[in-house]
């Protein structure tokens, strides 16, 4: 299990994670955001699904903040993207809790999200990729409800987070483009 990460405030952040998720970006995979906009520190995944359509991004995403993909609708919601998207591969996103120092970190994963965990909810496991954003500390008693947690904080690490997937999109195109021979020069 592999990943990357870094703070949404690093300069190029988007950068860094791209490169490492364009090896796992195709013309099938499907981007799945996890979360609500009931709740600030939970509003990330569906505010990156919302920015992804916004700006026409060309594969299919679900989880926005007019249709979020939650714990009451996961099951539902997983089962009808898996029927419709037989061999497709989900880069699943949400927010999850970690430790203080970490707060504002951006991980891009070759391995799944476990939403709910960081809550003690037992939820369905998403995508064979994940992204995901530290917005809070696990040390908080209120997890998620925090009323520390700042949308400003919540939205500039959405705006990386699609700024990555967009650039990695991109890269995985050129790399596409620049495999075909028909596309070589022809010297002769």
């Amino acid at each position: 299990m592999n990943k990357i990460k870094t703070s949404y405030n690093t300069p190029m952040a988007y950068y860094k994670l791209s490169n490492f998720l364009k090896h796992y970006i195709t013309d099938d995979t499907i981007v799945v955001c996890i979360g609500t906009d009931r709740c600030i520190g939970d509003c990330l995944g569906p505010l990156v699904g919302t920015m992804l359509k916004e700006k026409f991004f060309p594969l299919d995403v679900y989880g926005t903040i007019s249709e979020p993909i939650h714990a009451l609708n996961i099951d539902k919601k997983l089962y009808q993207i898996k029927n419709n998207h037989k061999n497709s591969t989900i880069i699943g996103i949400d927010a999850c809790l970690g430790d203080t120092e970490n707060i504002g970190e951006i991980q891009v994963r070759d391995y799944a999200i476990h939403p709910g965990k960081g809550v003690g909810k037992s939820l369905p496991d998403v995508g064979e990729v994940s992204i995901v954003g530290i917005v809070d500390s696990c040390e908080s008693s209120e997890l998620f409800t925090n009323r520390n947690i700042r949308l400003n904080l919540v939205f500039e690490m959405s705006k990386i987070i699609v700024q990555t997937i967009i650039h990695s999109y991109y890269l995985y195109q050129n790399l596409q483009d620049n495999t075909f021979p028909n596309n070589m020069p022809n010297f002769k």
